[in-house]
């Protein structure tokens, strides 16, 4: 007996930790938005269980009590109602076992009640489905998912049932509508109890909306994120463009790049709300506007880091061209882009959960090795720029480049500080119950992203005189006064070009040749 109970609780250990695992893997589950596509899926075994993954997402409570449990296709999109809705669900099992009924039982839990399903013998781990230990301690019946109460809500956690009937292979699951009244992480599980159910399929789709949309709770704080981006973005490109145009004859190739990537983060902050809002009407991401949207996302980054990346090195203000570094910019450029691109269209395109842990570290782990090598080629390259103007004393492209220096700094110090926090975040957080606060983690980016724009944009602003700025060698100390108009925004008069450098230098060195020549006939 004592050997029985053993097992039984090594089966109940072993249960229970493939559930734990399960339900901090469960973006493993194929799924397209907040409409949840199953196309014959199989069940996986856990524990003393046969399970399938349905999906998990934060959805806010309902603000009216319309339609509860019930079916509304005709109601409106945005008339407050929150429900997970099971539409065509079949079940299909293997020919091969034996027939006769057979149970399956869909699960809906909030992440905080997780412990409200399963249970545990003699003190050991939990077990998803009910032994015949468990049904003498707690009163469930053998065979079928143990569900405790939750104490807020008697009702909470939620379990449906579907049967096999006679010697049919497909049990057919009447569509419902499960409204709901709180706000939460939800989760959705179909679990099989009986082991003849083993190798069991399943075909359907449930559809996850929230008050005002299909849009996921932990995604719709960014539909409107995106829209005050495009403002800002808009603001910057007015101010820019304006300058542009008015000095078109001045610009210089540093300043054409730094437009079309004011021109690029525009287009993709229109482009992701764009997404977003057929995402929040359609509960479908839009796979061709998501594909462009994360591609000129992708363009955007590898130009930004680039164009940071030639002003580190000196090009358009102390040196005209690259030079021999050309190809090798290029060549991360293009690197940059592939790597970037690949994970983009991984996590963003046709899904909403993220993907899944070994996945992301694979396709996360190129991005973070090219980033910190471009961090120490840029600030390698600034460190020889600034030596360059000191050794000139080029006071006003020194000062310019210490501010950009400085902005650097601070950016990637704020980043590094960011990351650490976003590790701590997931990592205190594997139910992701405090998925209201997590559109943050992706907005933190942009905003820093758009300042370092915003900083960049007021060095090198376009001006009358840019172009005579440009290359100019100030060697004298007595130009120091000449110099204090910015080296992007001073007035034509005081301007000193290195023509008129020439002239002035040539014309001190004929009047000390003329005075020599007085020197020598007098003595």
């Amino acid at each position: 007996m004592g050997l029985i109970f053993r097992r039984r609780h090594q089966q109940s250990s072993n249960g229970a930790l493939s559930f734990l695992l399960l339900l901090l893997l469960w973006s493993v589950a194929i799924t397209e938005a907040s409409i949840h596509i199953y196309d014959n899926q199989f069940f996986r075994e856990v524990g003393n269980s046969y399970l399938l993954s349905g999906g998990s997402e934060g959805i806010l409570a309902s603000l009216s009590s319309s339609g509860d449990d019930q079916t509304s296709s005709s109601s409106s999109i945005h008339d407050g109602h929150s429900y997970i809705r099971f539409e065509n669900i079949t079940f299909w099992r293997n020919k091969a076992k034996k027939l006769g009924t057979g149970l399956i039982q869909i699960i809906i839990f909030e992440a905080a009640d997780r412990n409200n399903i399963g249970g545990s013998a003699y003190g050991g781990q939990r077990a998803i489905c009910c032994t015949p230990d468990l049904a003498k301690m707690e009163g469930c019946k053998q065979g079928e998912v143990i569900r405790i109460p939750s104490p807020t809500d008697i009702n909470w956690p939620i379990v449906l049932n579907a049967h096999f009937r006679g010697n049919s292979l497909f049990a057919r699951m009447n569509d419902k509508e499960v409204t709901i009244t709180k706000t939460g992480m939800y989760n959705l599980f179909f679990v099989a109890c009986d082991p003849k159910l083993k190798g069991l399929r399943m075909n359907g789709k449930t559809s996850w909306k929230n008050p005002d949309g299909f849009l996921p709770g932990r995604m719709a704080p960014l539909m409107k994120f995106y829209v005050y981006m495009s403002l800002v973005y808009l603001l910057l490109s007015v101010i820019w463009f304006s300058q542009y145009v008015r000095f078109w004859k001045e610009i210089l190739h540093l300043q054409h790049c730094i437009a079309a990537v004011i021109g690029l983060g525009l287009f993709e902050m229109f482009l992701w709300h764009i997404e977003y809002v057929h995402f929040n009407n359609t509960g479908m991401r839009p796979v061709a506007i998501t594909t462009w949207v994360v591609t000129v996302g992708a363009v955007r980054k590898t130009l930004s880091r680039i164009l940071i990346l030639s002003v580190s090195m000196g090009y358009g203000v102390v040196r005209p061209t690259l030079g021999g570094l050309t190809s090798k910019v290029i060549l991360l450029g293009i690197t940059y882009f592939l790597a970037t691109e690949l994970l983009n269209i991984t996590e963003y395109v046709g899904t909403i959960n993220d993907i899944s842990g070994r996945a992301r570290l694979f396709l996360v782990l190129p991005n973070a090795f090219l980033d910190a090598f471009l961090i120490l080629w840029i600030f390698t390259s600034l460190s020889r720029t600034l030596e360059q103007l000191q050794v000139k004393r080029s006071s006003v492209k020194l000062d310019i480049y210490r501010k950009f220096s400085n902005a650097l700094a601070v950016t990637v110090i704020a980043s590094v500080a960011w990351i650490a926090y976003e590790v701590y975040f997931k990592a205190t957080d594997p139910f992701n119950e405090r998925w209201q606060s997590a559109w943050i983690i992706t907005a933190f980016w942009d905003i820093v992203a758009f300042l370092l724009l915003c900083v960049i944009c007021y060095l090198w602003a376009p001006s009358q005189s840019s172009q005579r700025y440009a290359y100019s060698e100030e060697v004298r100390d007595d130009s120091d006064d000449e110099e204090t108009q910015s080296l992007t925004r001073g007035k034509s008069e005081g301007d000193l070009s290195l023509v008129k450098q020439e002239k002035k230098e040539k014309d001190v060195g004929d009047d000390n040749d003329e005075e020599d020549g007085e020197e020598n006939k007098r003595e």
